[in-house]
């Protein structure tokens, strides 16, 4: 075979796979949001990869996981698709054999979604066909023209122009469809009600005024987002519904009119997310507005050996709460807004739950939709089913947010700053110790709540040379935050925090 004739196999097989996925995209539109073949694919090895794979994809990625994923089976479907091209001019119909069998990977992906139903198996039928059939079209091309059968250069690149424009045509219009009365735009009408409950003035005591320091209150830009959602969920108020059932006395469905109609509570709390290294940044503080998640407990009544609260997001994942964190008096919320606006679509619109004192994967369920009250040892939450921690209180942290990590600072006074958390628990000391010196005690900024993070200052005489900085916090119990360092997964982060800095003498000043 020339070597024309592979580049046009390979060709082949890329436009056949795009014009595939480009029409297992609009079909999903008309199916459901949540039935696209691409997406579901890549939620799929997201769900039976092992835990090691998902630990390191979010210690490599962060909070960039879910797009290096979605470039990874991007590139895994350009391969597969040169491949197909290729076996498909020489082997024919091998080629036609591996796309078959990527489209029936689509169907089991699809309909194996915790919201699938029967629908789900259209789209990636609709891909496999139209995949096969332009493979088959433009690989029986790819062959340079003899007397007997293949196209022209000139045939063989009008049609893969024709083909490639009709699929980035269909790609832009499922994308256009899927966006079609956008919730964006509804988030924008929402008007939140004024809390009966307001949150307390935030002192300004609490926010340190000092360069490099974290504020006080996470902008909604800036707050830490981890979830398993590749495709963040477009639910509209209009289409919300809370169903809350199980072992209850009377179960009840709730839809947005009657959250509003309910009482509501502002209250600032801090969150934090049990994949947060040892100094890392997956925490924020954010003035949440919500209902009291005790009061719908109340109206149901809860049956006396429940213990627990299974979560339900509306594209099924699902989190475990201890029932008394909802009912021992902290402020457990199912909220609406985050800082004075409806809640972010990436962030639970329109409705989320806030628990202080637990890592999100047992608390914070976005996008919920279910409420079934059952027991831990009757049902596991989605994290759970995958060895992490079962009730995964908020373990004590402390962070040096300045001066920056291998700086240079001048000698002299410097001024170290960082932020402590306990939620629940609060912050009542943060220690500081240079190099193997003793500890010192750093002064805090003003507590606003037990529920939210602490700031901290230490005036540090600094010397010339390279010098670590270390710190620990003490909870409101009185504990010590461990020197011992423990990985995130399964039930949260321990260890001291340090930075490096280097202190520059006189002369090279």
């Amino acid at each position: 075979m020339r070597v024309e004739t592979y580049v046009r196999a390979a060709v082949a097989g890329v436009l056949a796979v795009a014009a595939g996925v480009a029409v297992g995209e609009l079909v999903a539109v008309l199916v459901s949001p949540f039935a696209s073949p691409y997406q579901a694919v890549a939620a799929f090895l997201v769900d039976h990869a092992p835990a090691f794979a998902r630990e390191w994809a979010i210690d490599t990625f962060g909070t960039a996981d879910k797009p290096a994923l979605m470039v990874g089976v991007g590139a895994a479907l350009l391969a597969l698709a040169v491949v197909a091209g290729i076996i498909q001019v020489r082997k024919p119909p091998w080629g036609i054999a591996v796309v078959v069998a990527f489209a029936a990977f689509g169907v089991v992906a699809t309909t194996t979604r915790p919201t699938s139903d029967p629908s789900f198996v259209l789209p990636p039928l609709a891909a496999g066909i139209v995949a096969a059939g332009v493979l088959v079209l433009l690989c029986a091309g790819s062959r340079i023209q003899t007397a007997e059968a293949g196209w022209n250069r000139r045939q063989f690149l009008t049609a893969a122009v024709l083909i490639g424009a009709a699929s980035g045509a269909s790609a832009l219009v499922a994308r256009q469809l899927s966006r079609a009365g956008d919730v964006l735009a509804e988030r924008r009408r929402v008007r939140l009600p004024v809390p009966a409950s307001a949150a307390e003035p935030i002192p300004d005591g609490a926010q340190l005024q000092i360069e490099g320091a974290t504020p006080f209150v996470t902008d909604n830009a800036e707050f830490y987002r981890i979830d398993t959602a590749l495709q963040v969920p477009r639910l509209s108020t209009q289409d919300w519904r809370l169903r809350v059932h199980g072992m209850v006395d009377d179960e009840l469905t709730l839809d947005w009119d009657d959250l509003l109609a309910m009482s509501m509570s502002e209250r600032v709390i801090t969150l934090s997310c049990v994949s947060n290294e040892v100094g890392g940044d997956l925490a924020g503080n954010a003035r949440w507005l919500g209902v009291p998640m005790r009061d719908i407990l109340d109206r149901v009544g809860v049956r006396g050996d429940a213990d627990m609260l299974l979560s339900t997001s509306v594209d099924g994942w699902t989190s475990g709460t201890p029932l008394e964190a909802i009912t021992d008096g902290r402020d457990a919320l199912l909220a609406i807004g985050m800082n004075g606006e409806p809640l972010p679509l990436e962030h639970g619109y329109p409705v989320r739950q806030v628990i202080p004192g637990l890592y999100g994967f047992v608390s914070a369920c976005k996008w919920v939709t279910d409420w079934e009250i059952t027991r831990f040892d009757r049902a596991q939450a989605y994290w759970t089913e995958r060895g992490w921690g079962v009730r995964a209180p908020i373990k004590s942290a402390s962070r040096i947010d300045r001066p920056a990590p291998l700086s240079t600072q001048p000698a002299g006074r410097v001024m170290v700053a960082g932020t402590a958390w306990a939620q629940h628990r609060g912050i009542s000391a943060v220690e500081v110790r240079v190099d193997d010196g003793p500890w010192q005690r750093a002064e805090l900024a003003e507590q606003y709540s037990i529920d939210t993070w602490r700031q901290w200052t230490f005036a540090w005489d600094a010397v010339p040379g390279q010098h670590t900085i270390y710190c620990r916090a003490t909870d409101g119990a009185g504990r010590v935050q461990p020197e011992q360092r423990v990985a995130p997964i399964p039930d949260g982060a321990t260890g001291w925090h340090s930075r490096v800095i280097r202190v520059a003498d006189a002369q090279s000043q």
